[in-house]
């Protein structure tokens, strides 16, 4: 009882921290283009995390190990951050953080083939409905222009979910804070590639929050979250743990109103409100 206690705790709080990337992603690719951003950002924690890794003298996974973190790796390092920032050059911070409602199911749906997870089906009916309730708000409010970025949005979130269920599973192993340093590191040469092809052609207009913005993506939802969050994974089940991400969209609606200044709808809070309301149900059953 006490070690799900510590991974519902500690999920919450890599929830947190990753409630504040979109805001961030948003404001940072006003002013650099989406590939600079996601490259960069793993080029950074890549650094951050290899070092750690020499520093503490951790043990090289296996060799087994090298396509479950090359998952991590494209959903988390590369799919997730790309297609968001891609998204988010046409949409709110506010209306990305919405589909942030469908992670949770993905997560669960991943834990169940990855990891051979079996929740309860009445956990099933709280999850599909939180996420139904976000898919109906996307169609319903979804026009030509914002097509597009809402698909790419739901292929992020798949993306994610992959690489949460993964990465859950070699935490157990490897440690949690070990995994997402060492998928970055897998990661780094392409990232690094892909960075400096990208560059910037100039730097004095970049102004001081697309900085901000990006050095927030780079350390914190980068890599010190996913230290909490595949600890929480690991310790308290991915799918019963994965449901924590329906809290994400109050703490970043909170976010893009108080620092972007965006509209919040109030079908938008509605949405939110429906979906943490699943949460408790799903963590009932799961």
């Amino acid at each position: 009882m006490q070690r799900t206690t510590e991974g519902w705790g500690s999920g919450l709080l890599g929830v947190i921290i990753f409630s504040g990337s979109l805001p961030a992603t948003r404001v940072a690719v006003g002013e650099f283009t989406p590939l600079f951003l996601t490259s960069a950002r793993a080029v950074i924690a890549a650094l951050l995390g290899a070092a750690l890794l020499v520093a503490l003298r951790e043990r090289r996974p296996s060799r087994q190990d090298l396509v479950p973190l090359a998952v991590v790796a494209l959903g988390v390092v590369i799919g997730f951050p790309l297609l968001t920032a891609l998204a988010l050059q046409h949409i709110t911070a506010a209306r990305s953080i919405v589909f942030i409602g469908l992670l949770p199911l993905a997560t669960a749906i991943f834990g169940v083939i990855r990891d051979g997870e079996r929740p309860k089906p009445a956990f099933w009916l709280f999850s599909v409905g939180g996420a139904a309730s976000v898919a109906g708000f996307a169609l319903a409010n979804s026009s030509f222009g914002s097509l597009a970025s809402d698909l790419l949005m739901i292929a992020a979130i798949v993306l994610c979910g992959l690489g949460y269920a993964e990465g859950a599973r070699l935490s157990r192993r490897l440690g949690g804070w070990q995994v997402i340093s060492w998928a970055l590191v897998v990661a780094l040469p392409m990232m690094a590639l892909l960075a400096i092809t990208s560059l910037p052609d100039v730097w004095t207009g970049i102004g001081g929050p697309a900085w901000l913005g990006l050095a927030y993506v780079s350390v914190f939802s980068m890599l010190v979250g996913f230290v909490f969050w595949y600890r929480g994974l690991a310790l308290g089940g991915i799918a019963g743990v994965g449901q924590l991400q329906l809290l994400q969209p109050f703490f970043g609606l909170a976010l893009a109103g108080l620092l972007l200044g965006e509209p919040i709808a109030w079908t938008m809070i509605a949405v939110t409100g429906l979906v943490v309301l699943c949460v408790a149900g799903a963590k009932r059953f799961a």
